[in-house]
């Protein structure tokens, strides 16, 4: 099954209003302020929220998302909030950079569900040995709740995929648990996610 195209983003970015809101995501923001400021980078960061906020704690952020209108939106809430991003419009599969990172947050980056594997292996490329990944996503239990995320359940997160996908890591913490979200209009209500903080060995 496909993941959401570019022009499904496009169209959803181009709303007047942020749609997942222009605080951040609660685990992201809860976990980042136990780290010292450093370099992170925020893959499929979409309207900007959480790379804007870890520029706010003293970050140096690279950030990235297919969607153009998602990274004019960035930039606005980042001008807004009086602080600098670097914000690329390109995919997981074909970011590149000479640098690695102290920390990577995937918040909600639901890949192709055929090419995820891959992804998330080329990912960790960028993490740098004894960094961080911050993750948060929907389970496949969120099939039960119409808050948001993808219909189609291979999308969706097992605590068994994510072990085997992210093997490169040392898992600190990995839980699914039901929470109440409200970020924007498209992610609204009960909802069940997969939390994890792995550590590169």
């Amino acid at each position: 099954m496909k993941g959401k195209s570019k022009d499904f983003w496009e169209e959803r970015y181009s709303e007047q209003d942020y749609v997942y809101g222009e605080h951040p995501n609660v685990f992201f923001q809860n976990e980042l302020e136990k780290l010292e400021p450093a370099s992170i980078l925020l893959p499929a960061d979409g309207e900007g929220r959480n790379s804007v906020f870890a520029a706010k704690k003293g970050w140096q952020v690279t950030a990235f998302d297919l969607s153009k209108a998602g990274k004019e939106k960035a930039d606005k809430l980042a001008k807004k909030n009086e602080v600098e991003i670097n914000f690329e419009v390109t995919s997981a599969k074909e970011f590149e950079s000479n640098k690695k990172f102290e920390a990577i947050a995937l918040i909600y980056a639901h890949f192709n569900a055929e090419e995820r594997p891959a992804i998330h292996k080329r990912l960790l490329q960028f993490l740098k040995p004894g960094g961080i990944l911050i993750f948060e996503a929907f389970s496949k239990n969120q099939l039960d709740y119409s808050s948001g995320g993808p219909k189609d359940v291979k999308m969706l997160f097992s605590n068994e995929e994510i072990r085997s996908e992210f093997k490169g890591l040392n898992i600190e913490y990995l839980e699914e648990l039901k929470i109440e979200q409200q970020e924007g209009k498209y992610h609204q209500g009960e909802s069940s996610v997969l939390q994890m903080l792995g550590r590169k060995n």
